[in-house]
């Protein structure tokens, strides 16, 4: 499995397992669907529930602080939560590896 972890990440290396696990977690409770409308766009559909969208909020607001090179979008919905993770050409392959790194937790194979 790629590491999705790039040298640009500014998270200090001994914290970046530990922001692996939460991700880790997440996609293993709460991934439903995943979808790659185009190269550089990965759509994970997250099953909603009290308190959901905020750990979503906070976990990829403290991830842009220190991987700007990801943009996230939250979709907000009574049982789902859409969020839409883009990256720049340059970061493509770590964008391929989170999406990895989802199927994986959450049990799947990638689309």
């Amino acid at each position: 499995m790629t590491t999705w972890v790039p040298r640009s990440c500014t998270l200090p290396t001994a914290e970046q397992p530990l922001r692996v696990a939460e991700f880790d977690a997440l996609f293993a409770e709460r991934l439903s669907e995943t979808s790659r409308p185009d190269q550089l766009r990965l759509e994970l559909v997250l099953a909603g529930g009290e308190g959901v969208e905020e750990t979503v909020r906070d976990l990829v607001g403290r991830e842009s602080g220190c991987c700007s090179f990801f943009t996230f979008t939250v979709h907000p919905g009574p049982e789902r939560i859409r969020l839409d993770v883009e990256v720049d050409g340059a970061h493509e392959t770590v964008l391929d590896a989170l999406q990895e790194r989802a199927a994986a937790a959450a049990g799947r194979d990638v689309p």
